[in-house]
């Protein structure tokens, strides 16, 4: 199975930058829009959704805008799977067959692989970016700058 073509992320990204320069475009419509497109665009991101810092316990992810199946993982704590360590490091995580990853916490029995791109305000995370791919090995380094681009359109819409 081949992946997106370089042109198809560029599509994506023009519409989502057209999508989030509208002035009735929230951060949370705009999470809503990335989701759905990236779900139903790319065959490879079977689960795509966005996790928010909880504002009332700042060590605490709560499930955002996504598109894909219902996730049993509303609230993830910044001590518990790759979310967590994404939110605790602030760096991307990678996990291309998670299986093979200790911290993975398991959503799905068909998930093989999961990036976790977080957003950062200054050098703290508000939220992340989590895609889930069916697919073992989907996360070259095309598409691990593909989502940290996705992720920083939507970083300059939630907090500029």
């Amino acid at each position: 199975m081949t992946g997106p073509t370089k042109d198809q992320h560029q599509e994506l990204l023009t519409d989502f930058q057209r999508f989030a320069s509208l002035a009735s475009t929230t951060g949370e419509k705009l999470m809503q829009h990335v989701a759905d497109r990236l779900h139903s665009e790319l065959v490879r991101y079977n689960w795509v959704g966005f996790y928010l810092v909880d504002k009332t316990d700042p060590r605490t992810l709560v499930l955002g805008p996504f598109s894909g199946a219902d996730t049993p993982h509303p609230r993830i704590p910044f001590d518990k799977g790759l979310c967590g360590a994404a939110a605790t490091s602030g760096q991307t995580i990678i996990a291309n067959d998670v299986s093979a990853d200790p911290r993975y916490l398991s959503a799905s029995g068909h998930t093989q692989s999961e990036i976790v791109v977080p957003i950062l305000l200054g050098k703290r995370v508000v939220a992340e970016l989590d895609i889930n791919s069916y697919f073992k090995n989907t996360w070259d380094s095309i598409e691990h700058r593909f989502a940290e681009s996705c992720a920083a359109l939507v970083a300059q819409k939630i907090v500029g």
